[in-house]
């Protein structure tokens, strides 16, 4: 049955997949930022992962984050606002273009940045616990086929 009461097709009382994947990304990035809000990392957002997931080791220009990110140059501009204030990141004159500014990530951001990547490790890991490592692999090697999909 769907909400409505109507019969849908055939496994309809099920969660649709997509759905439950968007679950568990839930609960992850929850836990993520809570873990890091724990660890002296407060502030970061999800929304804040479009900064840290795309900015390059050296620092990158606005316009490359917000392409990478696939977000307006406006958006990321609000997002490195929002970090500089909480001192992640720092705007510095690009060397190649006195002009032009890179967004680089401070001491604190990179260490919030490591801290991030230790903590979805140890997510991982504790999944792997609690299913077996059996799983969690056949798990990433499903998701790494899914996402492949996209492109065909």
């Amino acid at each position: 049955m769907t909400r409505s009461g109507e019969r849908g097709e055939a496994g309809a009382g099920q969660t649709p997949l997509p759905a439950l994947l968007t679950q568990a990304r839930n609960i992850t990035i929850e836990l993520l930022h809570r873990r890091l809000g724990e660890d002296g990392f407060e502030g970061i957002r999800y929304r804040h992962g479009s900064v840290f997931r795309f900015i390059d080791e050296e620092g990158s220009r606005l316009t490359v984050l917000a392409e990478r990110a696939g977000l307006t140059k406006q958006a990321i501009a609000e997002l490195v606002d929002e970090l500089e204030r909480l001192g992640y990141v720092e705007r510095a004159s690009d060397p190649k273009d006195r002009r032009a500014k890179i967004i680089r990530l401070t001491e604190r951001g990179m260490a919030g940045q490591a801290a991030a990547a230790r903590i979805l490790v140890d997510i991982e890991r504790r999944w792997a616990l609690h299913l077996g490592q059996d799983r969690i692999a056949m798990l990433r090697r499903t998701m790494e086929e899914i996402i492949a999909l996209r492109s065909g």
